[in-house]
């Protein structure tokens, strides 16, 4: 068993998952990897929402496996993904997905999201 806190969403640090109601389109160096009217906005505390892509809608061909793992008591473990674009580029640790979530966000199973910094993110 791990000594990992896991941690419920409270009135002080609330997550919500909602459905996005919205044409979401993502972009790497200019190159669209994704685009849904699928994806789920999760809002965290006063952090930034983070539109989740169904793995499904997203290009499989661009998606290369990354070694990076990260955990979030609130969520669970994160794997990480490279993004290879069709130009050969390499934008590393560029999507982030949460295989196995922690209940109270188990809507983003099978969702992947991309790091603002790395991929343009246009909900429209």
């Amino acid at each position: 068993m791990s000594d990992r806190p896991v941690l419920e969403p409270t009135a002080a640090h609330p997550i919500t998952v909602e459905p996005t109601g919205a044409h979401v389109t993502v972009s790497v160096n200019g190159e669209v990897v994704a685009e849904t009217d699928n994806a789920l906005t999760l809002q965290e505390s006063t952090y930034p929402a983070v539109q989740y892509i169904p793995r499904g809608d997203v290009v499989a061909s661009v998606l290369r496996e990354s070694d990076t793992q990260t955990y979030c008591p609130y969520k669970g473990e994160a794997s990480y993904y490279h993004v290879v674009t069709k130009g050969g580029d390499t934008v590393e640790d560029a999507i982030w997905t949460y295989e196995a979530p922690y209940p109270a966000v188990a809507a983003i199973a099978g969702h992947l999201a991309f790091y603002p910094d790395k991929a343009v993110v246009s909900v429209a």
